[in-house]
């Protein structure tokens, strides 16, 4: 084979994912479509981007619109439709100014940096801030080094410093830690950790943290990448427990697809940044803000964030009441639209099987279904997703009530 021929056969894509054997062209609501028009229900939304569903009409008028007017022009100039998009965050989260980036990541690397210049600015020399086991922050140097999960830090050491590891949903852990640990500065927690395995901060837990932070001056940081932005019942999810965070990051489903993330702070932490020390290119341009704008007009407008808490009430009850008590079942949990159900054996297998049903989903941690449906799904696509995924499961797993009875 000449070079030509072997350079033809490798993808010109380099080798970062194991791409399941489809390709959509076409999106409408809650359905996905390949090119030979096939339709699949989408129960992952692009991994909790699209809370919108796919093509929404008031979000697809806000690209063409703003499209035709002005996509750029740099943060060295003002940007009003960022301001806008500012204030309506800060008005829902409770804090007081915000930073623009274009990714999750990107807006934990904002908040590592505010936690270490407040540490700084309290004469630490080397500030420490305390993550969580299974947590997931993002891929970038940083953000893998506080995430929790050595899959995804192997081979890129040397990792950051300044990260202290605690157990998830663990106060007691934190107290020892905060006697033997003079340098901690923060406390990051994700409310609900999504890559982790939907594993729900408890309440008690979150409230206990916001005491422990107080007593000694730490600031309390939340990531809400995944779980913000409407998708557990309230914008975000730590608004269920009637805490106030110094620091909050979202992402994913913000923009419904356009890149766009915000790093929210409160006025103690936002006093201590300067010009010139953090910044972003693309980040908070005027496209990016105009759709994120209408997102959130949608979600409140159309009661969508009402509607995921009280449909992922029923979908969770649904799945307990068709899974729970079979023995390859370990748990079934989740917050809104947000739904683990957690088996004894690793279960990837289960993307691929619900793939040729034409379903999709996802699993993380090797053994737990992760769902997260757009806020849009209706209560026909929530019906078929419950009876699609647990006639998979069931098969899957050999179980006899799945089979049909043979006629007398």
């Amino acid at each position: 084979m000449s070079t030509s021929e072997t350079q033809s056969t490798i993808s010109p894509l380099l080798n970062t994912y194991s791409r399941l054997p489809v390709a959509f062209v076409r999106g409408q609501g809650s359905w996905l479509f390949d090119a030979a028009g096939k339709a699949y229900l989408d129960a992952l939304s692009g991994i909790a981007v699209c809370g919108l569903g796919h093509a929404h009409p008031a979000i697809t008028q806000a690209i063409q619109q703003q499209a035709s007017t002005l996509l750029h022009t740099s943060n060295i100039y003002h940007i009003p439709a960022q301001e806008r998009l500012a204030k309506e965050l800060t008005g829902i989260s409770g804090l007081s100014q915000c930073f623009f980036s274009n990714s999750g990541a990107e807006a934990n690397e904002a908040a590592i940096k505010l936690a270490r210049l407040y540490g700084h600015a309290k004469g630490i020399d080397n500030p420490q801030i305390i993550v969580m086991e299974r947590a997931f922050h993002g891929r970038t140097l940083a953000t893998l080094s506080a995430s929790g999960n050595r899959k995804i830090q192997a081979g890129f050491e040397p990792l950051v410093g300044g990260f202290v590891r605690a157990p998830f949903n663990d106060i007691e852990s934190l107290q020892q830690i905060a006697t033997n640990s003079p340098d901690v500065v923060s406390v990051w927690v994700e409310t609900i950790q999504g890559e982790g395995g939907i594993r729900i901060a408890d309440a008690s837990y979150l409230r206990q943290l916001r005491q422990l932070c107080d007593q000694h001056g730490w600031l309390l940081m939340l990531d809400e990448i995944q779980s913000g932005n409407g998708r557990t019942g309230k914008y975000f999810a730590y608004q269920h427990h009637g805490i106030a965070p110094d620091i909050v990051t979202t992402a994913k489903g913000l923009g419904n697809g356009i890149p766009i993330a915000a790093c929210l702070v409160n006025q103690r932490t936002a006093n201590i940044i300067k010009p010139g020390q953090h910044g972003s290119t693309f980040g908070g341009n005027p496209f990016a803000c105009e759709v994120a704008h209408q997102v959130i007009q949608t979600l409140f407008n159309s009661q969508l964030i009402d509607r995921a808490a009280a449909l992922g009430a029923s979908l969770l009850q649904e799945f307990k009441n068709r899974l729970q008590g079979a023995d390859y079942i370990r748990d079934i949990r989740g917050h809104g639209l947000m739904i683990g159900i957690e088996l004894h054996e690793p279960c990837q297998s289960l993307v691929s099987l619900a793939l040729a049903k034409r379903l999709l989903i996802n699993v993380t941690q090797d053994t737990i279904i992760r769902l997260l449906p757009p806020l849009i799904f209706s209560d026909s696509e929530a019906d078929q997703l419950v009876n699609d995924l647990c006639q998979l499961i069931k098969v899957y797993h050999g179980d006899e009530r799945s089979r049909p009875r043979a006629s007398s």
